[in-house]
């Protein structure tokens, strides 16, 4: 799930129709885009390699994953994409295809920066578990016993909000906001004021009974971990989170800081629908839910750790009681798909999608096969107007490499932002 604020705004109305914005916490039936995607999908092949859950990765299979990857590239106009599979045992496949500046012709390359929008979340909510290891936070506290003016905060728990299940409106579906992000992409959004536009709105339900993916949950997580930690919330991830893990080329950005080399994004997240560049535009509107840069070497290291909770070197990032209930994934009503303490469970693929105007990433594990896969590309704009170019790419290196376990997250992009 991601970011982008339109597609949510332009969708919002028939959320209850589709059932996947907001549903109850028990199985719901298949969404019309998961039965058009399950008509269009092809029954999978068994796998002929000695794992039960991966393909071994020949020269004939990578050469299959390079036809789909351009092909998806084709159908859905994407300028440049950058994808890694990484099975221990196996050759790595890092490919990268397309161009990261359509103006200058650029090529695109795996060891650009780029942004990864709402896979933020994952670091996010794993300094607050963090934090819950070390007894400074409750899982099922209310938020209101560390933040005050939430509406609901007696109610909504720590567990609620990491969950998406606290009932609080998006603020980045509010008219407003909208209206103030694409007058002025290089303005600088507080915390603060993300939250009151989500604040003038009622509570949606009661907390823990329905699953809605709201970036208001992050934002008042991430001022949960300032307040506790005593660390600005970028501060507090670098040390604790990035550096054990040896991430040396992820960042939480301040303002619209780049580094580089990065590709230019192209979306159509705009005021009046028109393409725009955006790698110049402030994700600060993001924050704790959508602000970070990283690139491709570094999301392989993240997808097991944040899958397992160990950094690389062995030590524990979370502990495994803590990490054991991140992992616990109620059904979301998107099929195939649970949704733990800010992390996603599709199909046994451990991980989360991510997209912010001009970008989209995609980092998960397979904990079977120890098979990791990421996919960054310079665009968010939707296929057939209403599916994220990263679930394309997802679904059709699975269907190769993984035919049990095709990633396929079938809800519209308004449901995944």
């Amino acid at each position: 799930m991601s970011c982008s604020p339109a597609r949510l705004r332009a969708w919002a109305a028939v959320a209850v129709l589709l059932g996947t914005l907001t549903v109850p916490l028990a199985t719901a039936p298949p969404t019309a885009a998961a039965l058009s995607a399950a008509a269009r999908s092809p029954s999978p092949a068994p796998s002929p390699s000695g794992r039960p859950d991966v393909r071994a990765m020949t020269p004939a299979v990578a050469r299959r994953l390079d036809t789909a990857v351009q092909q998806v590239m084709r159908e859905a106009r994407v300028p440049g994409v950058i994808v890694g599979v990484w099975t221990p045992g196996q050759p790595d496949y890092v490919r990268s295809f397309g161009v990261a500046n359509k103006a200058t012709g650029q090529r695109m390359s795996p060891g650009l920066y780029m942004r990864i929008g709402s896979e933020t979340k994952m670091f996010t909510v794993t300094a607050v578990l963090q934090l819950v290891d070390q007894g400074r936070v409750g899982l099922d506290d209310p938020i209101g016993k560390y933040l005050g003016g939430v509406p609901n905060g007696d109610r909504i728990t720590v567990r609620d909000l990491a969950g998406m299940r606290s009932g609080l409106f998006n603020y980045s579906e509010d008219d407003d906001f909208f209206k103030a992000l694409t007058s002025d992409p290089q303005r600088a959004f507080t915390p603060r004021q993300l939250l009151a536009y989500s604040f003038r709105h009622p509570v949606m339900f009661q907390p823990g009974t329905k699953f809605f993916y709201s970036n208001t949950n992050l934002i008042l997580l991430g001022l949960l971990v300032e307040k506790e930690s005593g660390q600005r919330l970028g501060a507090y991830i670098g040390q604790h989170v990035l550096a054990p893990a040896g991430m040396n080329h992820t960042v939480f950005p301040s303002g619209n800081a780049f580094p580089t080399p990065h590709a230019q994004g192209y979306t159509d997240q705009t005021a009046d629908g028109r393409v725009a560049e955006t790698a110049d535009w402030n994700p600060s509107w993001g924050w704790a839910a959508g602000a970070m840069i990283s690139d491709l070497a570094d999301l392989h290291l993240w997808a097991r750790t944040a899958a397992t909770g160990v950094y690389p070197d062995g030590s524990t990032m979370v502990g495994p009681a803590t990490q054991k209930q991140r992992l616990t994934t109620p059904p979301t009503g998107i099929k195939g798909a649970g949704y733990g303490l800010g992390i996603f469970d599709v199909q046994g693929w451990i991980g989360h999608n991510g997209s912010l105007p001009g970008y989209e990433a995609l980092t998960v594990y397979l904990p079977s096969a120890r098979t990791t896969v990421a996919v960054l590309l310079n665009t968010d704009i939707a296929y057939r107007g209403d599916i994220e170019p990263s679930t394309l790419f997802g679904r059709a290196i699975t269907r190769i490499i993984s035919p049990a376990h095709v990633y396929d997250l079938p809800a519209p992009a308004s449901a995944t932002r």
